[in-house]
């Protein structure tokens, strides 16, 4: 099972194909929709499948539930230790829980800012080009649940600050600020946002009469990047600066290839799963094939990078310092429940110290 988009599938099946030119065996590939992806319980997907395509927020959940074979068991260390070595930002730890390796990255993913060359001359470098750009009608912002979520996160980390997955409360009373500006860019933008995941903005930044130029701060989708996947190329780039920190503390996303515990065909899953992840199949098949892959040997592959308008080392500083969000079992339901309180938040104009209250008071609940 993995997710319903050309970056999602066709990857996959073109590595199915090689894979059973070499040794035999055939994979069927389901898939589901992005909004299933990131809130449908892996756990019952555990039961039907042999392979799933998981993103890290999961890990915690899963772990509990003991519906996901730890890879650690049954993979070679020397192959574990080459992926490990070549993730990219925390890729590969981020499927790391309790001791265990629950899923080996496939694609690597974090907010970073998309723009459209053409209708700008380059890339926005700081927010309050944002604001100006957002007042002329040209910004658009992902708020489907959880991407408002994301946002706040990444616009915590712009400001500096690195939030605590370890505590009781998550959001320092500073992240006030990351809330106000998420609330004036919002203030500026079409409601339909409030509908849109990343898919939906890229969908329409891509059509050749759309007015959108930019969107700051969405999860990098380099399918959009190449040639005639949709009437307009977009551009991909590191985060626009807020302060003195960098590009850094995007939320990061990304999935990662996990094997059912329930499996009867473990063994060969987890076969799978370890060269599809691997250097040179990444760089090799799942790249090339419409993927944006998790190792760094693709990532730094000039030929890649030639055809996607520098999609990968335009946005790698913001990946390598991306932050990893909590992962305990109680995060996915947080997750929900906060980007819904974020959102009647941004709707009704909320103040900011009741909002990232009531979101400490959700996580608090979760834990």
């Amino acid at each position: 099972m993995t997710w319903d988009h050309p970056r999602g599938y066709d990857p996959l099946a073109a590595a199915t194909r090689e894979w059973r030119a070499q040794t035999g065996q055939d994979i069927q590939w389901d898939r589901r929709s992005l909004q299933d992806f990131e809130t449908f319980s892996v756990e019952e997907l555990a039961r039907q499948y042999d392979l799933i395509v998981i993103d890290h927020p999961h890990v915690g959940q899963v772990a509990d539930a003991g519906c996901l074979l730890a890879l650690d068991t049954v993979c070679d260390p020397a192959s574990l230790a080459a992926i490990a070595a070549g993730s990219v930002g925390a890729s590969f730890p981020s499927y790391h829980w309790k001791d265990h390796q629950w899923a080996l990255p496939i694609d690597a993913a974090t907010q970073v800012q998309s723009w459209v060359p053409g209708r700008l001359p380059g890339p926005v470098t700081t927010w309050d080009a944002v604001m100006a750009l957002a007042g002329a009608g040209g910004i658009a912002l992902a708020l489907r649940p959880p991407h408002s979520l994301m946002s706040l996160f990444t616009l915590c980390g712009l400001q500096g600050l690195t939030l605590d997955v370890t505590g009781v409360d998550l959001f320092p009373p500073e992240a006030r600020l990351a809330y106000q500006r998420l609330s004036q860019l919002v203030a500026l933008l079409d409601p339909q946002a409030y509908d849109q995941d990343p898919i939906a903005v890229l969908e329409a930044m891509g059509e050749a009469r759309s007015r959108i130029a930019a969107s700051p701060l969405i999860y990098g989708y380099v399918s959009y990047a190449l040639e005639d996947f949709r009437d307009t190329r977009i551009a991909f780039h590191d985060l626009p600066l807020v302060g003195a920190a960098g590009p850094a503390g995007s939320a990061l996303g990304g999935t990662g290839i996990a094997v059912s515990a329930n499996s009867e065909h473990r063994d060969e899953a987890a076969a799978f799963a370890l060269w599809v992840a691997s250097g040179p199949i990444q760089t090799r098949v799942y790249a090339p094939s419409g993927g944006q892959p998790g190792h760094a040997q693709a990532w730094e592959d000039a030929a890649l990078n030639r055809q996607t308008m520098d999609f990968y080392t335009a946005t790698r500083a913001t990946l390598d310092g991306a932050w990893l969000r909590p992962r305990h079992a109680g995060y996915m339901g947080f997750q929900q429940q906060a980007s819904d309180r974020l959102n009647d938040a941004l709707r009704g104009g909320e103040d900011a110290d009741g909002t990232i209250a009531a979101l400490n008071r959700l996580y608090r609940a979760s834990l």
